[in-house]
């Protein structure tokens, strides 16, 4: 059992009601949260649609505050927006009238302690963003614009935005639920080196449940609405990690398991034991 402070992100008994009116009703969006998650740990959270995956998102990344219970991130209280995480969603959101090294540098012109170095340290920054850019394949597009670039090339900037200020969590709601499989698997090798390289934590919001399985250490399932974590499934399969895993009997009966999680709780809506 580990001491209560290695625990880079704990959840205790966390609930979230989004206004005063749907608290006096019972009506949460999502109930009895208890999660601890270990210093550079790999996690997925898959579930139905709605069932408060991008709630919990909020949540750890202190753009909600709880109804209910406490939130630690690397030792501290959740008190509102963290520093020290990154994110990355299905929308790239790149800014389109900024190149592709000028979006990636967006949160060190915004983001203390960097802002108020950015003018002096621009050119070490740049340097740190083209490397950045290098490792997940788009050397010689940093000075292209959004509009020059595929879908999954902008999802590799997005990536690149999130990570540039050197985060100790990186939070993806759905990163690459609009890419084509081939661009998918690609970039899931991509965030794989990247957090074997750095480990920093992740949490993933995802549906797709392969990606869950080949990126995660441990997969988390959400319940329909009020979400609440019913299963926790760690997987077991060797690190590091190639596609070629996702072909083996042992791959595909992990993700049978939870698609059998997942297709329960759709039925019925009944929570399911670990």
């Amino acid at each position: 059992m580990q001491a209560a402070d290695s625990y880079f992100v704990d959840f205790s008994d966390v609930w979230l009601a989004y206004n005063e009116e749907l608290r006096a009703q019972n009506h949460f969006a999502v109930e009895a949260i208890d999660l601890k998650v270990r210093r550079g740990e790999f996690i997925a959270i898959v579930g139905p649609s709605g069932c408060g995956k991008s709630t919990f998102m909020k949540l750890a990344t202190g753009l909600k505050m709880p109804s209910m219970g406490k939130i630690l991130i690397d030792g501290q209280p959740v008190t509102g927006p963290l520093k020290i995480s990154g994110m990355a969603f299905q929308a790239p959101s790149l800014l389109p009238w900024r190149t592709t090294v000028d979006n990636v540098l967006l949160p060190l012109e915004i983001v203390e302690p960097y802002r108020s170095n950015f003018k002096q340290k621009r050119k070490e920054y740049e340097e740190r963003a083209r490397k950045l850019l290098q490792k997940v394949g788009l050397g010689g597009y940093e000075d292209k614009f959004p509009w020059q670039l595929s879908g999954g090339m902008q999802q590799r900037a997005s990536i690149c935005r999130a990570l540039i200020h050197e985060p100790k969590m990186l939070l993806l709601d759905e990163p690459f639920g609009a890419l084509d499989a081939f661009t998918r698997e690609e970039l899931w090798c991509i965030l794989r080196d990247l957090w074997t390289e750095q480990q920093f934590n992740v949490i993933l919001v995802t549906h797709d449940l392969r990606e869950s399985v080949f990126l995660a250490d441990t997969v988390y399932v959400m319940s329909k609405s009020p979400g609440r974590f019913v299963v926790k499934k760690e997987i077991e399969l060797p690190r590091p990690r190639d596609l070629e895993i996702t072909y083996t009997k042992e791959f595909t009966d992990v993700v049978h398991e939870l698609r059998g999680h997942i297709g329960a709780l759709r039925k019925a809506g009944a929570p399911i034991q670990q």
